[in-house]
């Protein structure tokens, strides 16, 4: 029980508003740093632990208790302000969009998330609950969740710690008799599945949780792992998650006027619909963003899986199982052809976008069959580029630098003139919070892994999943030319984390590529694999590194967010022409890698591109990194990342995002009928 003078710190552990407040970070911090960093910066964890001894001497302390009390006031007087939406999309007020995810990557201390899908989704909950879109989430809330990365031995090994939910910010849902819960007929049993809430802000997100007593095996399973077991249990996951997720929705007394399909596991949301309507009905109310350009990403099951898992929901419902299959095919008359769930959502939606430019162009190339009377640049898919939260991405010392010298950066984003004050910025101002996020990072590094680094050295970050495509070991390819970079008159730090999916046999072998050089004794001093990559080690890479090294084969990545994370916090992009890139690239806010085009033979475009790689180092950012004033300060250097933010920031803002969906997807989509 905590003393009555701190409890302020119950409502702001339950709300992940604390989550970009430098204050109530380092107020959680000073609770118990030693239990802070074991939580893995969990407030209600650390309620939980901390003794009360410790909790009496903090409300004895006048300013914690100050400090204390004026967060939940700002956090109340912030979510009771009036928004964007307020002034500038009217047309929502009274409406309700349901956003639907496998996956939500919204803090460290939550392992409901992967890598960039779900922390798209995070980013989109906090710019809506910003801007005061009147936006509710539904996922699911995972026993075990994603795996965390354990590197022994030389290999990938996935640890799967449970969850305890009373340790986590979410309060389970009650109504009248008891936990509201909402009951799904899939294949063969029924999935019981009851609800629980985290706060984001203004809004909420709404997770499943089917681990309850009375539910079989099969039904207590669905919501233990993030992306784990066979295609069975795949398809019975995006069944709960699209009918149930609606079901749930309702179920607390939502009555959404659109559902935003987040990826094709939510395709069968639009069923409930179709089945209380038709199929016209339904595609009015949904719109859907993909995020996969590579055929093989997409979900894809036998029509006699579908038959048997959804089958018994479509037959309670008076739905023909075989009309559902029939939308899930390209060639509906074709019976050989598998179900895809992009295509279901596709069929289903009135809007679908990728997510970037060059994506686009690419879902309209892939999916150009679904409209074969029309050409490809006419194919219904537009896009609406990626972008990443303005504040929760940006290091507290840039916060105060732009707090300083960027008037109105907070308030609006998403607008270019707001950030051409970085302009006016002192040189020796930025170049002093360059080294000082550096700094911070090395420091981790060496907490982390024993290894100290130079921390006067250009310090290049790698860090995403290791899928093949991703080309994480590229750059080893020569490791004496390498070597001779990375020990030159200006030494270069390297810096790698990432995860392999743990069925990714080849991902898997691209991770001990790279730890085996990472340790190798020429490189052990410049190069370093960091483990478990999560959201928490993403900030520090993105923030800390002065180069960010982004090589997958063009045009494969759909979108990537982590360079445009980059960018907030004064580092430059080092980059294939693809995801977000081509539309950020203007030649002198970062370096392009290659030309743009695709190749087919991959062997010759890995040689070519670390080739570039290679040649852009030596001649282009290390000569660049090397040109100092009188003060030490690169000064040519220091202006290409004023270019960068100038360029970059607006642009590329989960800010702006959010107001395109509003604009261009949202309010055209409820005003149409």
């Amino acid at each position: 029980m905590l003393p009555e003078a701190l409890r302020p710190l119950q409502a702001l552990a339950t709300n992940l508003w604390w989550t970009d407040q430098a204050d109530a970070v380092d107020l959680w911090s000073f609770v118990d740093p030693a239990r802070w960093e074991q939580t893995h910066h969990n407030p209600v964890a650390l309620l939980h632990d901390v003794e009360l001894g410790r909790w009496e001497e903090l409300a004895e302390d006048e300013e914690f208790v100050r400090v204390a009390h004026e967060l939940e006031a700002q956090m109340k007087r912030e979510i009771g302000a009036s928004t964007w939406v307020d002034a500038e999309a009217p047309e929502l007020h009274g409406r309700c969009v349901a956003y639907f995810s496998m996956e939500f990557g919204l803090h460290e201390s939550m392992r409901i998330y992967s890598g960039g899908l779900g922390v798209l989704a995070g980013d989109h909950l906090r710019s809506a609950s910003d801007l005061g879109v009147p936006l509710v989430a539904v996922g699911f809330l995972y026993r075990e969740g994603y795996f965390k990365q354990v590197l022994d031995d030389g290999i990938q090994i996935e640890a799967y710690p449970k969850h305890r939910f009373e340790r986590m910010p979410v309060q389970r849902v009650e109504g009248p008799k008891g936990p509201v819960e909402i009951t799904v007929p899939i294949g063969t049993f029924e999935a019981r599945a009851q609800i629980w809430r985290l706060a984001v802000g203004r809004g909420s997100l709404f997770l499943l949780d089917t681990d309850l007593e009375g539910n079989c095996k099969e039904a207590r399973a669905l919501t233990h792992h993030l992306y784990g077991g066979d295609e069975t249990t795949r398809i019975r996951q995006e069944i709960l998650l699209g009918i149930g997720g609606l079901m749930a929705l309702r179920a607390l007394g939502y009555a959404p006027d659109l559902l935003h399909l987040n990826e094709g596991h939510c395709a069968f949301a639009p069923l409930v619909l179709m089945a209380e309507k038709d199929e016209a009905f339904a595609r009015k109310h949904c719109v859907f963003t993909t995020h996969t350009p590579v055929p093989a990403g997409h979900d894809r099951f036998g029509a006699a899986l579908v038959t048997a898992e959804l089958g018994p929901w479509c037959e309670s419902v008076g739905l023909d199982v075989d009309d559902v299959i029939a939308l899930g095919r390209v060639d509906p008359e074709d019976e050989e052809e598998t179900v895809c769930m992009t295509v279901v959502a596709i069929r289903l939606s009135c809007s679908t976008n990728g997510v970037a430019a060059l994506h686009g162009e690419v879902s309209r190339e892939m999916w150009k069959s679904l409209w074969p009377e029309k050409k490809v640049e006419d194919v219904p898919i537009h896009h609406i580029t990626n972008g990443v939260h303005p504040v929760f991405w940006m290091a507290p010392a840039a916060r105060a630098l732009f707090d300083q010298e960027i008037p109105g950066w907070r308030q609006r984003p998403w607008d270019p003139a707001v950030w051409e004050g970085v302009y006016g910025i002192e040189a020796s101002a930025l170049w002093m919070l360059r080294s000082h996020l550096r700094m911070r990072l090395l420091e981790e590094v060496a907490r982390r892994t024993g290894r100290e680094l130079d921390p006067d050295a250009l310090t290049i970050g790698f860090a995403r999943r290791f899928a093949p495509y991703k080309r994480g070991d590229l750059i080893f390819t020569d490791p004496e030319r390498l070597w001779m970079i990375l020990n030159g008159e200006q030494p270069v730090n390297l810096l790698f984390a990432g995860k392999a999916h743990p069925r990714d046999d080849a991902g898997k072998k691209i991770v001990a590529n790279v730890l085996d050089w990472a340790t190798h004794s020429e490189f052990r001093d410049r190069v370093v694999l960091l483990e478990d990559y999560d959201i928490h080690l993403g900030g520090l890479l993105t923030s800390g590194s002065d180069v960010w090294l982004n090589n997958p084969r063009r045009p494969r990545e759909a979108s990537g967010t982590s360079g445009q994370k980059v960018i907030l916090n004064g580092g430059l992009n080092l980059s294939i022409l693809d995801g977000w890139w081509p539309e950020g690239y203007d030649g002198k806010n970062g370096w392009q890698i290659g030309e743009g085009r695709v190749w087919d033979d991959e062997a010759a475009h890995d040689a070519h591109d670390v080739g570039e790689l290679y040649e852009i180092l030596e001649n282009q950012v290390l000569p660049l990194w090397a040109d100092r004033d009188a003060l030490d300060i690169p000064r040519g250097w220091i202006d290409s990342v004023k270019h960068s933010i100038a360029t970059c920031a607006p642009k590329f803002s989960s800010h702006r995002m959010v107001r395109d969906y509003v604009r261009e997807v949202y309010i055209p989509a409820i005003t149409a009928r």
